[in-house]
């Protein structure tokens, strides 16, 4: 699959929680069949970036261009009817699963196909079911989260935005919120997803994962980009000191 073709391009992306300015102009690229790794400290934006790729999050400025020829420019009024065409072609994996914990695991995973592309419900039925047999999870298909450990709700997450059949899949810190010994589930499944050409953005503290998987690696800063490139010069070899004493510091801890 080409890497060449955009799926989104973002310039001079900028949000504001009141006095507090997150993002201070972030400029984005995301090919079609690309993984990016977005990496930082807490507080850097990076989720952010993913809230504002989804819709979840408005922006005060900036531009959000679609291989599709769509365009929105986030300074005009306007621009808040338009989001709904981000939600449209992405989907969200959450830090602690979001699932609704009244439903259960298949109606969970149909809720969006149904109400908002308004597919029937034996369509988006069988989708399900394919892929919670891919995930091995089909016999909880009538079980609630509570039933389920850490790393079965979160790879239900990752089926409920597979179902949505998005061009983009966005990752807020899949294994976060997971006990260590089922991490690598997780990591596994998405590692089969970058192989299968899915668009990704993977906000992760898990670095080599991200050089596994990543074709880029960015590194966020205080709303700013400080540093991107390839996982082995990234990741190996940065340029930007700052950089350097944020991966010091990950991967030696006790220094």
């Amino acid at each position: 699959m080409s890497l060449t073709e955009p799926v989104l391009v973002v310039t001079g992306l900028t949000k504001s929680f009141g006095s507090n300015q997150v993002l201070k102009g972030i400029d984005f690229t995301v090919a079609r069949g690309e993984v990016i790794a977005l990496i930082g400290p807490s507080g850097s934006g990076k989720t952010t970036v993913l809230r504002s790729l989804n819709g979840l999050e408005v922006p005060d400025g900036g531009t959000a261009v679609f291989g599709t020829g769509l365009s929105i420019d986030f300074s005009l009024p306007a621009a808040k009817k338009q989001v709904s065409a981000l939600r449209d072609s992405s989907a969200m994996v959450f830090q602690h699963f979001n699932l609704f914990p009244h439903k259960t695991v298949l109606q969970n995973v149909i809720e969006g196909p149904v109400q908002v592309q308004k597919r029937s419900v034996l369509d988006a039925t069988a989708d399900a079911d394919r892929l919670l047999k891919r995930v091995g999870l089909y016999e909880k298909r009538d079980a609630y989260p509570f039933e389920l450990s850490g790393g079965q709700q979160q790879r239900v997450g990752i089926v409920r935005a597979l179902a949505l059949k998005p061009s983009l899949l966005l990752f807020d810190e899949p294994t976060s919120a997971l006990d260590p010994e089922l991490v690598g589930d997780v990591l596994g499944l998405i590692r089969e997803l970058a192989t299968e050409g899915w668009t990704m953005v993977v906000v992760t503290h898990e670095l080599a994962f991200a050089r596994q998987v990543a074709n880029e690696v960015v590194f966020m800063d205080g709303g700013v980009v400080v540093e991107r490139g390839a996982p082995e010069d990234l990741l190996v070899a940065p340029k930007e000191e700052r950089t350097k004493q944020f991966l010091h510091r990950i991967l030696n801890p006790l220094d």
